[in-house]
């Protein structure tokens, strides 16, 4: 079994995580990770919303959260339990994801109106 990678605090950069939360799927799914108390399935999100989403979309999505540094996946079995790296990341970058993070909520209000 391949490790998953995980890039170190030092490794993660500002360009990286923008690159990683330009995808409106992705920074959905890193929200609802970041708002849930524990560790989340891959599969709990495979109906995004409106979205029906592929498995195989759905893992390219969780690699690139993960290879960004923004997440940390586990294997449980045959599934892969995600959480945020939002502790470490606040070391680091400040309150720049919580401001990612809120600029998604109030888009995502205005566009229910």
């Amino acid at each position: 079994m391949r490790l998953l990678y995980h890039p170190s605090l030092n490794e993660i950069t500002v360009q990286g995580i923008l690159y990683a939360l330009s995808d409106p799927v992705r920074v959905r799914i890193y929200a609802e990770l970041a708002q849930a108390d524990c560790a989340m399935n891959c599969s709990a999100f495979l109906s995004n919303g409106k979205l029906k989403l592929p498995k195989s979309t759905l893992s390219q999505h969780f690699k690139t959260l993960r290879e960004a540094g923004l997440i940390r996946s586990e294997r449980k079995g045959v599934e892969l339990k995600n959480s945020t790296r939002c502790q470490e990341l606040k070391k680091r970058f400040g309150p720049m994801l919580l401001a990612i993070l809120k600029a998604y909520e109030d888009e995502a209000k205005e566009s229910k109106r």
